[in-house]
């Protein structure tokens, strides 16, 4: 079995434990026996992958040692890279990442892989001289991001636009609609019944103009010695580190942003409508008022595509609501008029993942202001947030930032900046309460 072969079985197997304990996680349990019998399983495999993969290792460090012909683990593995005398491709973006911690020792000086430093138009890694970093591999690149916005749940939502190599930012026509009266629709589209043979009246659309410059996000991880000795590990610990750390920032930039060197939030663009609260209602709560008249203020079109982002710590607040009918005072009416009644689904029922209010998925986020406070309960469409990001991801190492600490810094430069598409509330057809799809309920 050739070396490819052996690394990707150990992948998939490592990708079948984490699911295991993913499930139970979710659950709130430990496994089941069947469970944790499978992990067992899978630990022996993996020892014994282990123990395969760094015999063949061996043995292809003993081939390059001595030149000549190779054997088929060799080939095996130069195939992953692209083959002999064509494009040279690293085989793991761990692999890429010994590379590049190694062009910035100094006692690598002179030996840096010459993969590294292949022209960009072919798909490869490039040189970045003024940074003394490199291009993540693009394939490796593309994974990295793929991560990121999977394992949001704010950035998966958004609308994403990618940024082509030779822009720096996006510059476009945006419909500057802030009514739906006639004459105002799409900033000016006006339509007619007309008779036959009478007159056409002409109409043009107003537009606004969008633009956004890419704005730069910066990452450290720091790499232990020990962890630098087994590519797979480190591998899998940076693709962790990278997702999870880059996610926070630009979830958080999406919901907060000031849009000062990072993108605007959409809590702090000219479109986000803020509900006032109750009259009297108690401090820190949150009652079946502010839910409906919430709602209320989300478009038609949006609600199919709209999500509760909260605190986790208003979710007590919204079990109430399944117990027993509150005044806005907070307390229990008995043998007065009954405040409308606001159903909350808990997480699990009716087979749904999350938790729904109004029908629409509750989705807990760290991001949210903490309770009491505008922003920890916020209803959002959030295709109506258009983000922008090019890539591939740079990355550069040092072993002097963290030296006595024997580790290895590695810095990710991710290209990114996002905003809201809604520059204002929009004023319905028929009513007065203006719209947006993104509400967020006043300090209380």
């Amino acid at each position: 079995m050739n070396i490819k072969v052996l690394r990707q079985k150990r992948a998939d197997l490592v990708k079948e434990a984490q699911g295991v304990f993913d499930v139970a996680t979710t659950e709130n349990r430990g496994l089941t026996e069947a469970e944790a019998a499978r992990d067992d399983a899978i630990s022996t495999e993996l020892t014994d992958l282990d123990a395969q993969i760094a015999r063949a290792e061996r043995q292809m460090e003993r081939q390059r040692s001595i030149g000549g012909n190779t054997d088929a683990n060799n080939d095996a593995d130069q195939r992953d890279r692209g083959g002999r005398g064509g494009e040279q491709r690293f085989a793991s973006l761990g692999e890429q990442m010994l590379a590049i911690a190694r062009a910035g020792n100094p006692d690598y000086r002179g030996a840096a892989d010459p993969r590294l430093i292949m022209a960009g138009p072919t798909g490869m890694s490039e040189g970045v001289a003024a940074d003394g970093g490199f291009l993540v591999q693009t394939d490796f690149s593309n994974e990295l991001l793929q991560n990121t916005y999977e394992g949001g749940e704010i950035a998966s939502r958004v609308r994403r636009i990618p940024i082509g190599a030779t822009s720096n930012g996006i510059n476009m026509n945006g419909v500057d609609e802030t009514s739906r009266a006639n004459g105002s629709r799409w900033g000016g589209i006006l339509s007619y019944w007309t008779g036959e043979a009478q007159l056409k009246t002409a109409s043009q659309p107003k537009f606004r103009r969008i633009k956004m410059e890419l704005d730069k996000l910066t990452g450290l991880c720091y790499a232990t010695d020990e962890l630098l000795q087994d590519s797979t590990a480190l591998e899998s610990w940076l693709r962790q580190a990278f997702a999870d750390e880059f996610v926070f920032r630009i979830e958080d930039a999406i919901m907060n942003g000031n849009g000062s060197g990072m993108p605007l939030g959409f809590l702090n663009g000219g479109s986000t409508i803020t509900v006032s609260k109750e009259t009297s209602q108690v401090a820190a709560t949150i009652v079946a008022e502010n839910i409906l008249k919430m709602w209320a203020r989300m478009p038609a079109r949006s609600r199919k595509n709209a999500v509760w982002l909260v605190n986790q710590d208003i979710e007590p607040q919204l079990y109430q609501f399944n117990i027993k009918i509150k005044n806005v005072a907070g307390t229990e009416n008995v043998g007065g008029i009954a405040t409308p009644q606001v159903i909350f689904t808990p997480p699990g029922a009716n087979g749904n993942q999350y938790a729904t209010l109004m029908g629409r998925p509750v989705i807990p986020v760290e991001y949210a202001a903490t309770l009491g406070t505008a922003g920890d309960i916020v209803l959002a469409d959030l295709s109506q947030y258009l983000a922008i990001d090019k890539g591939p991801t740079q990355i550069a190492s040092s072993i002097h930032v963290r030296f006595i600490y024997d580790e290895t810094a590695f810095r990710f430069v991710y290209r990114f900046n996002g905003q809201p598409i809604w520059a204002a509330p929009m004023t319905p057809f028929k009513g007065t309460a203006t719209q947006s799809p993104f509400i967020a309920l006043q300090t209380r």
